[in-house]
């Protein structure tokens, strides 16, 4: 009798259990069906919070547009200014096989150097795509200097073209291979363009910077290179801020190497002469780089206001027919556009909208762009 008595209380406790089991079995599923209607109801709501924020910036979009600024997807992401038409010409002529062209158009600018190697440089990247028009050039008149010079530009064209523009880490030991294989092709070919060059033109070895970033080359060795650029003009802008990007972190120096180099060239320059850029770029380097520099208080500190205010005094002086002014243009609207002074700032993205290929926009152009100046344009217009 103990024996059945004992068996009868297994058995019921076996029951229980397994209703137990069951009771809880459907709980869950309950509860995971309240889940799934909670996680469903949610992204509903975010879902429709996306699209109100998207039908918002649509519409603030369209009237920032509506005030006379070009749209989002019409934003010229690879030029700082308009397209000069001389530029356009020549190019589709050596595109055609038209070599007379391309070295006319260089040589129409003598020794206005900063244009000479804005004009070298654009032949250089026709030519990294074909290069047909570039030998004939070369065949028909071996001692030419600027054909030297093209040639020289293209090779290393060619070499950061393999090389890519994405982060070390995400470049193969192939394409470091091969793209120092080119590097040293394009430094036999610079010093080839130096030896026939004008003994007054800086521009070969202006195009020898690159390659002294990509092979490491010394810093001594970098100031040597730099020291003949600057014996024969130290104020060409773009061999200030090409060097300027030795002298940073992410190539061969560091935050403050770069902002003493900056800071030199910016002291050497008289009111005009628009070399006030350089700490600024330097600015933007740094913040780029260092994860807990935020732009909303960096680009406030004192010494940052005060390299904007000279920018804005050596912007003043200038040529109001110099084209390089645009470049400081665009670092001023992102620098005012951070200090808060949004009437200022607008005033620069008028100038310059519509063509944002130029630092700081080209680490994320549109994006980048678009974000400062409809703020800064809704902030000074009222009724938006």
């Amino acid at each position: 009798m103990i024996g059945l008595y004992i068996l009868g209380l297994l058995l019921a406790g076996g029951a229980y259990k397994f209703l137990r089991g069951v009771y809880f079995l459907r709980k869950a599923r309950r509860l995971e069906a309240e889940v799934a209607v909670l996680q469903a109801q949610t992204a509903a709501t975010n879902d429709r919070t996306a699209a109100l924020k998207a039908e918002q910036k649509a519409r603030e979009a369209a009237e920032v547009v509506a005030l006379g600024f070009v749209a989002e997807e019409d934003l010229d992401t690879d030029n700082a200014l308009p397209v000069p038409p001389g530029r356009t010409a020549a190019l589709d002529a050596v595109r055609a096989g038209d070599w007379e062209a391309g070295a006319a158009y260089v040589e129409a600018c003598g020794t206005d150097w900063e244009q000479r190697w804005q004009r070298v440089r654009a032949l250089s990247e026709v030519a990294a795509e074909d290069d047909t028009w570039l030998l004939a050039w070369r065949a028909a008149r071996p001692a030419d200097a600027t054909a030297a010079l093209v040639n020289a530009d293209t090779s290393i064209q060619v070499a950061w073209n393999v090389r890519g523009s994405q982060a070390g880490s995400r470049t193969t030991q192939e394409q470091f291979r091969i793209f120092h294989e080119l590097l040293a092709k394009a430094q036999a070919d610079a010093h080839e363009a130096q030896r026939m060059a004008d003994p007054a033109d800086p521009v070969p070895y202006m195009v020898e910077q690159p390659i002294g970033h990509g092979l490491g080359y010394s810093h001594e060795q970098y100031g040597e290179l730099w020291a003949q650029i600057t014996r024969r003009d130290p104020k060409v802008l773009t061999a200030h801020t090409t060097a300027l990007q030795y002298w940073c972190a992410k190539w061969r120096g560091s935050h403050e190497l770069a902002l003493a180099f900056a800071r030199e060239s910016a002291a050497s320059g008289k009111p005009g002469e628009l070399l006030s850029l350089l700490p600024l770029a330097a600015y933007v380097e740094q913040e780029l780089r260092e994860s807990d520099l935020k732009p909303e208080t960096f680009f406030k500190e004192p010494e940052v206001a005060a390299a904007v205010d000279a920018a804005l005094v050596d912007l003043a002086a200038a040529d109001p027919a110099d084209w390089r002014a645009i470049r400081l243009r665009h670092m001023l609207a992102w620098f005012l556009f951070w200090q808060d002074r949004d009437a200022e700032a607008v005033e620069q993205f008028r100038h310059i909208d519509g063509y944002i290929g130029a630092m700081p926009w080209y680490y994320s152009p549109r994006s980048r762009y678009v974000f400062a100046r409809n703020w800064a344009v809704r902030e000074v217009t009222p009724g938006l």
